[in-house]
């Protein structure tokens, strides 16, 4: 048996995302979703590497990639004490999703005139 999960990605003249849609038609989602992000992690069990396809739309703000990276993080987190059984670890994770989130809102702030 297969599964997809289907992506599309829109480009510009410069091979930009403009747009990112996906649909999963045996979870349900059978209408296209829209995204201004993705993220996508490939373990390379052979080579032991890991792979990544990082896209964002010029649609996207700084303040919605902060709050995107500060739900992967604790995602991952939960993620990895699922797969791993390690809480503490876990835990050390979401601290850090909690750090990050406190520092990039202070540095959004910063830049904001006036």
């Amino acid at each position: 048996m297969k599964s997809e999960i289907i992506l599309n990605v829109e480009l510009d003249e410069d091979k930009m995302p403009t747009a990112i849609e996906w649909t999963a038609p045996d979870g349900g989602v059978t209408d296209p979703q829209t995204a201004k992000a993705l993220l996508l992690g490939l373990w390379d069990g052979n080579d032991k590497t890991a792979v990544r396809i990082d896209l964002w739309t010029n649609k996207m703000e700084v303040p919605e990639m902060n709050d995107f990276y500060f739900q992967t993080f604790f995602g991952m987190a939960d993620t990895y004490v699922r797969a791993t059984g390690n809480k503490a670890i876990g835990d050390d994770l979401r601290q850090f999703a909690r750090e990050f989130m406190q520092k990039a809102t202070d540095a959004v702030a910063a830049q904001q005139p006036g």
